[in-house]
């Protein structure tokens, strides 16, 4: 004869609290994977959130460095931009120096001709300026003809006499040997003239040598 098994009976009471047990066991899983979920929903944002800042930040280099670049690239037109104009003005520089002593050269070719024509002049000077007798009255009128033509030619050249006796004293013209009292002239005036001065175009091939009235 099989022994019976004693099977605990629950009253009504302690049958509700062992159904809300259970449910509260089956809820507690579900609880525990939503909470899971979360969590691994944050640790995902947060690596997405670290990846574009590591974008953001690797953007920003980027572009620092390529500005960067391109103030390099600036300084180094403007640095080559500036040596390429002062070459250029060097340049233009040497030009006109060139042009104007290739112009002076034409110009003034003639310079060491007409000063050694000036001392013939002033011999000219020297003879008609003595006295002569009547029987060389003629010769005289003669040398006076050649002397004008002479002078002429040389201005025709572009050789003329720089003016002197009664002017004001011009260093850049005149060369002063002497300072006297004079009663015709006023003071700083040319008074008188020891040697003619000439010049060659607008240049002074020999400054008039003259007397200064104090």
């Amino acid at each position: 004869m099989s022994e019976e098994k004693n099977i605990p009976i629950m009253d009504e009471e302690e049958f509700k609290e062992a159904v809300e047990a259970e449910a509260e066991a089956a809820e507690t899983p579900e609880a525990d994977g939503a909470e899971s979920t979360e969590k691994l929903s944050e640790e995902t944002s947060d690596e997405v959130s670290s990846e574009e800042t590591v974008s953001e930040e690797s953007a920003e280099a980027g572009t620092s460095e390529a500005g960067d670049a391109a103030d390099d690239k600036d300084q180094q037109l403007q640095e080559m931009n500036a040596k390429y104009l002062r070459l250029m003005a060097d340049f233009q520089n040497q030009k006109k120096r060139y042009e104007k002593e290739k112009s002076d050269l034409y110009k003034y070719a003639g310079e060491d001709l007409a000063k050694n024509i000036l001392e013939v002049l002033d011999n000219f000077d020297r003879a008609l300026d003595g006295e002569v007798c009547a029987e060389d009255s003629k010769f005289k009128d003669g040398m006076e003809l050649i002397f004008k033509q002479l002078v002429a030619a040389l201005e025709k050249a572009g050789v003329k006499e720089i003016p002197a006796l009664g002017e004001e004293f011009d260093p850049n013209f005149h060369n002063a040997v002497m300072m006297e009292d004079s009663e015709e002239y006023e003071s700083n005036k040319v008074s008188g003239v020891m040697q003619k001065g000439y010049t060659l175009k607008d240049k002074v091939i020999r400054p008039s040598m003259v007397k200064v009235a104090k």
